[in-house]
């Protein structure tokens, strides 16, 4: 075992920060994400007791992390951290979002580099996640109701990835707002490398956090284990485009068991990447949104973010009483008839049609001609039912 395991264990130090630190820090280097082996065994002990047992594999029940544990080296990742200009974040912390404490299995430090507090980032946000390969559609969606929900004070949180994501970060960062990039590697890795300069951007204008020690590569099991992190740290998650199997699937199913709010954008019934939110609407009770207004609702604070009703936009028909537009209706488009003959057709008395004849000339709806009376324009016939 190397002297940076074994400092760690001094009971001098453990009641300090620096001593909490330093076993977490230890931990997360040593035991992966999300592992389903050794992470139950360690549910509810100090994080001394469980580094104990990591470093020693009592009663070789944690020997998958023994070859890191020899390999550990806590002041070379210390030193990393400050060389990216990141910090270490832990629970107690100040800084420390206190969703993640939902978590069965809460990461053990954050790594977090930005000009952002992250507690403070997280207490109005909501998490907006979708499909790497995202159609036009989608991404314009994303990035409008981001842009929108960050003019309105909410920090956006979604996976730095390709897509959905980077849309929704864009968004944000148009705004002026702020936005925070999970990630499923090492904070000095940007991933994916297309995305460095956004990722440079959100450090300048959010935060990049990760539970991963720097250095740590992006494997697949480490995205489905950062998408807990992105449902855990907000209120709601918003599903804008996903298909029926996807890692954003998996965020739906995380915010859902943590007790989230949980909604998604419709698309067209045949699109593919629309199949996973639709499902979400019809399966797993999502909330349906289509605009800024109705998220805001939904993940906002109660009573300060209502949305206006939707209403129609109100037209001249709407202005005309039972007869007049019975009048309306009877009236031809091309030919005038006279007032004999729509009176008949209408089933009006002569002086209800004298006096709508007025009415709607007077609107602009009606006008005579040589042959008689016809509508100056057409009013479509969802309008006249």
């Amino acid at each position: 075992m190397n002297d940076d395991a074994r400092r760690v264990d001094r009971p001098d130090l453990c009641g300090s920060r620096d001593a909490q630190l330093a076993v977490r820090l230890a931990l997360a280097a040593t035991v992966e994400p999300e592992d389903r082996t050794m992470l139950p065994r360690l549910r509810g002990l100090d994080p001394f007791t469980a580094w104990q047992l990591v470093r020693t594999d009592a009663g070789g029940k944690f020997t998958r992390a023994a070859a890191r544990a020899r390999a550990l080296r806590i002041d070379a990742i210390v030193e990393r951290t400050a060389e990216v200009g990141a910090r270490l974040v832990i629970p107690g912390d100040a800084e420390w979002p206190s969703g993640l404490d939902d978590l069965e299995h809460p990461p053990f430090c954050l790594w977090v580099s930005g000009s952002a507090t992250l507690s403070d980032a997280c207490t109005r946000s909501v998490s907006m996640v979708g499909a790497r390969a995202a159609t036009a559609y989608g991404t314009q969606v994303s990035g409008e109701l981001a842009y929108g929900l960050s003019r309105r004070g909410f920090t956006i949180v979604s996976g730095g990835a390709h897509g959905i994501d980077t849309a929704s970060h864009r968004g944000a960062l148009a705004a002026g707002g702020c936005t925070i990039a999970a990630m499923a590697c090492g904070v000095d890795i940007a991933y994916p490398v297309a995305n460095t300069g956004l990722l440079q951007q959100i450090e300048q204008n959010g935060l990049v956090v990760t539970e991963l020690p720097p250095g740590s590569a992006p494997q697949k099991q480490r995205f489905l284990s950062r998408n807990r992190l992105i449902a855990a740290l907000t209120p709601g998650t918003i599903v804008v485009e996903a298909g029926l199997r996807s890692g954003s699937r998996s965020t739906a199913t995380a915010a859902a068991r943590l007790g989230r709010l949980l909604a998604a954008v419709p698309g067209p019934v045949t699109s593919p990447a629309s199949a996973g939110p639709h499902q979400l609407i019809r399966d797993c009770g999502a909330a349906l949104v289509t605009d800024v207004d109705e998220c805001a609702e939904l993940l906002g604070v109660i009573g300060q973010d209502l949305a206006e009703p939707k209403r129609a936009q109100p037209t001249a028909f709407d202005a005309l009483d039972e007869p007049d537009r019975r009048l309306l209706d009877a009236m031809p488009v091309v030919r005038g008839t006279s007032a004999d003959r729509l009176a008949v057709s209408a089933g009006l008395t002569a002086r209800e049609v004298t006096r709508g004849l007025a009415a709607l000339h007077s609107a602009g709806l009606a006008e005579r001609i040589e042959s008689g009376w016809r509508r100056t324009r057409e009013v479509p016939a969802r309008e006249r039912r």
